[in-house]
């Protein structure tokens, strides 16, 4: 059998602290009725200043941990914009809070595609027998970078983490990863760009129109790979930017509403953490079910974009067998 990366487990974390459209109102020259029908969002967990990004992330990936308790974890990959500091990078900080002290752990860097570039990565640890189990996180906290006074920008954002633990397996058992679709161009490089905290510029309307066309040419490309026609996708998980590019995407793919899977109304754009938070959000509610053909595609700074597909597991049943075994 073809060797493969399949997901084992899922876990998520978001800040307490909720701002809603209306906090937002009171000291922003913005309504709720302009957010929500620009971008579907009506409010966003924001991380305090005490809390960081490897906070966020090692609380997504100590769940993710916790709900299969793996033998040993291989390697660790953090996509995030937001690092704790320019250097050293945050990952290993991240595997040392979880014990993983030891273990090669790295930071990944590919705006809101970012999650998938990371997914990508440690597939190819796995299908190359470099590493067994890794651990792949997301983690934003992307609320800091616009300035606090831009009314179009600050409600865009949210801070958060997600995390899958990828295990290695084989290419016809749920779970497993399909076909990768990775892109880049970096002449649209200061269509979304922040020199630093507080000066995030983005230019809506071009990001808008690259977004909604590089996310639907991925995700053909990657439906095409893994055989599937468009009937075939039970299941969409985008990239949480807004409302508006899901609804455009899936319109181009053929997907219906009652098959597009969203959180973007609770959380906003929360970066790298968007699609992970989304799957574990949605596999805990019952609407991403086992045997749910599952496309996820994100496009974001750089420019970036990418997809891929997998038949979404039963975790459960993961981790009952697990549980099996370890009992033996």
């Amino acid at each position: 059998m073809t060797r493969a990366a399949v997901v084992a487990a899922v876990g998520s974390a978001l800040p307490a602290s909720v701002v809603s459209n209306e906090d937002l109102t009171a000291r922003l020259d913005t309504t709720d009725e302009w957010i929500r029908s620009r971008t579907g969002i009506t409010r966003r967990h924001v991380a305090g200043a005490e809390q960081s990004t490897s906070d966020l992330a090692m609380r997504a990936a100590a769940q993710a941990l916790t709900s299969r308790e793996p033998e040993h974890v291989d390697a660790l990959v953090l996509a995030t914009t937001t690092p704790d500091r320019c250097c050293p990078a945050t990952a290993p900080a991240v595997a040392t809070r979880l014990g993983l002290t030891g273990i090669p752990a790295f930071d990944l860097a590919a705006g809101c595609t970012g999650f998938l570039y990371a997914l990508a990565t440690g597939a190819g640890l796995i299908t190359a027998g470099t590493a067994r189990t890794v651990l792949v996180i997301g983690a934003d906290r992307l609320a800091s970078l616009p300035h606090p006074d831009d009314r179009t920008t600050v409600p865009l954002f949210g801070d958060g983490a997600g995390a899958l633990l990828l295990r290695h397996g084989t290419a016809d058992e749920p779970g497993a990863l399909g076909p990768v679709v990775l892109g880049s161009d970096g002449t649209g490089a200061d269509l979304i760009r922040a020199d630093h905290p507080g000066a995030l510029h983005m230019d809506g309307a071009d990001v808008f129109r690259h977004a909604v066309d590089r996310m639907t040419t991925a995700s053909r490309q990657a439906a095409t790979a893994a055989g599937w026609d468009r009937g075939d996708i039970d299941r969409l998980v985008p990239h949480q930017a807004n409302s508006r590019i899901t609804a455009f995407v899936a319109r181009r793919l053929g997907v219906p509403a009652d098959r597009q899977l969203s959180n973007v109304a609770e959380v906003g754009n929360t970066g790298a953490a968007s699609i992970p938070l989304l799957l574990a959000r949605a596999s805990s509610d019952s609407r991403l079910e086992p045997g749910h053909r599952t496309l996820l595609t994100a496009f974001g700074a750089g420019l970036t974009w990418g997809a891929l597909t997998l038949t979404w597991p039963d975790l459960t049943r993961t981790r009952r067998l697990e549980g099996a075994r370890h009992d033996r």
